[in-house]
């Protein structure tokens, strides 16, 4: 009796775990193409710098509001032809995980992964109405990243625990 019920239990906690999308928006967006209109006179082979941030906020009851931030800087020479950049937002409710640490990785990894394909439309339909040639932004690894985050977080821990020491 005692191991049939023990499956029965985990199957219900599983079950009460969610993370339950509510919304999602863009929360700012802005382009900005400082050499029009001579840049676009020039040959197209821009360098690309992405930057990609997220950033979490507790909202009511097991609300969360998580925005996805990426700005595009394409250069010719050391001319910026366009800087592009968008907030992708999305409130997810998040609820039954009883530990810290998996709400953590749900907020920074799993948000993150449902938010980008719409940040990545919001970015290219800027740069395209700006006129510039398709810009598709490729996937990003949200779940790598954190791990890579974690790891950081835990190596300087281990370095400032032996200084605390002395």
């Amino acid at each position: 009796m005692t191991e049939t019920a023990a499956p029965a239990a985990a199957e219900t906690n599983e079950a009460a775990r969610q993370v339950l999308l509510q919304k999602i928006y863009v929360k700012d967006a802005s382009l900005e193409v400082p050499q029009a209109p001579q840049v676009f006179t020039r040959p197209w082979q821009p360098t690309l710098d992405v930057q990609v941030n997220t950033e979490a906020k507790g909202l009511e009851a097991d609300s969360v509001q998580v925005v996805l931030s990426i700005t595009v800087t394409a250069k010719l020479g050391e001319d910026v032809a366009f800087l592009v950049e968008a907030h992708q937002a999305g409130i997810f409710t998040v609820r039954g995980f009883t530990q810290r640490e998996e709400q953590a990785a749900v907020v920074a990894a799993y948000c993150p992964n449902l938010l980008f394909p719409f940040a990545r439309e919001t970015i290219a339909d800027l740069v395209q109405r700006a006129g510039f040639p398709q810009l598709l932004l490729q996937p990003i690894n949200f779940d790598a990243l954190y791990l890579e985050h974690l790891q950081r977080q835990r190596a300087e821990q281990a370095a400032a625990a032996p200084a605390a020491a002395h």
